[in-house]
């Protein structure tokens, strides 16, 4: 008998691309997805279930199927559908507890892959210059997906001394991007005007999504030779960038905030719909955070395809030209300039040359 893979979080493009990476897999035997609401990508040949992983009905699912390996994907920043923050805290924390305590009364389950975040670390001004797997952050993320993640950590802790057969693996990813990327970061940047902190410019670490999906894959099957497939990981592509050199790179403009309006504005533009500009965002751009990668490398055996640079470089082809049409791109700054704390007064920004 092959493996029967569940996977949770498989309504987002990467939950969807994981469920028809792995089952392509000669070991594997079966996948099923599941999720709160259906795909509107497919699936391949996996099975899904319309199920809230906050539900004990998760519990009868493990066992009617005899899952062996269980992908836990659905530990996000965003919402998929309405609900808001609220909602992604529910499905974060409870439902990873559900899901960890359905995992526990399974005997059938032998493997556990969760993804994490390197937002555990949080962001920080007298933050090492780069964070190991042991490294304790200089203060606990406040708020946001960077505590629910801390909080998903800390019962995945508690999942593998209840179950010391089952192998656990919790991969620590840096921001994500790629073609497809969906994530507070990637609405950020592919903003026409970037706000950006006065007097910092920040070191970021990117994941490209190939390799998001590669290192799932291999998290989810037994080690290869002089490896071992559980532990905790950071997952990074090699190098950084400043936050400079991403604007320059996407061709657009930036406008700096000074620190104590930077809540502010970042409110502004949550109220104007424009992207979701979280505190702990802030924190990331204006601290930056940079991870080791030796543990993945040299223990879990992966070495990225791309570096961060050529994640970026990915990123910046797939959100097409930079710069826009010059009465668009003054809009754009007239909206920023209008910010009173910036010295503009609302419904009557100053006007820009479209040259």
């Amino acid at each position: 008998m092959g493996k029967v893979v569940l996977v949770t979080g498989v309504a987002r493009q990467l939950g969807g691309r994981f469920v028809r990476r792995i089952q392509r897999d000669p070991e594997v035997d079966r996948v099923i997805g599941v999720d709160a609401v259906p795909p509107a990508h497919h699936l391949g040949g996996a099975d899904f279930l319309q199920a809230d992983i906050r539900q004990p009905a998760i519990a009868r699912v493990l066992a009617e199927h005899s899952v062996d390996t269980v992908v836990h994907l659905d530990v996000t920043g965003t919402a998929l559908v309405a609900g808001g923050r609220g909602a992604v805290k529910e499905t974060n924390v409870i439902g990873t507890m559900q899901l960890l305590g359905a995992c526990q009364k399974a005997p059938s389950v032998r493997r556990l892959v969760v993804k994490s975040s390197t937002n555990v670390y949080g962001s920080a001004p007298r933050d090492p210059a780069v964070f190991t797997e042991t490294t304790p952050p200089k203060s606990l993320p406040s708020g946001g997906f960077a505590k629910d993640a801390v909080e998903v950590e800390g019962y995945v802790r508690g999942f593998a001394r209840r179950r010391p057969d089952v192998a656990v693996c919790v991969l620590r990813f840096a921001n994500i991007l790629g073609p497809t990327a969906d994530s507070p970061l990637a609405e950020y940047l592919s903003l026409p005007v970037m706000p950006t902190v006065f007097g910092y410019d920040p070191r970021l670490q990117f994941v490209h999504e190939d390799d998001v999906i590669e290192v799932l894959r291999i998290a989810s099957h037994e080690p290869a030779r002089g490896t071992l497939n559980s532990g905790t990981f950071n997952v990074a592509g090699d190098g950084v960038l400043l936050l400079s050199q991403c604007s320059r790179r996407l061709g657009r403009p930036t406008v700096p905030v000074l620190l104590p309006a930077v809540n502010w504005v970042g409110g502004a533009l949550r109220t104007l719909g424009v992207t979701d500009f979280s505190p702990e965002q802030i924190r990331l751009l204006t601290h930056g955070r940079v991870v080791s990668t030796v543990q993945m490398r040299e223990t879990l055996g992966y070495r990225p395809r791309y570096t961060t640079a050529e994640t970026f470089e990915d990123f910046v082809r797939s959100r097409g030209p930079g710069l826009l049409p010059p009465r668009a791109l003054a809009g754009a700054v007239d909206r920023i300039a209008a910010l009173p704390l910036l010295g503009g007064t609302p419904g009557h920004p100053p006007t820009h040359s479209a040259n």
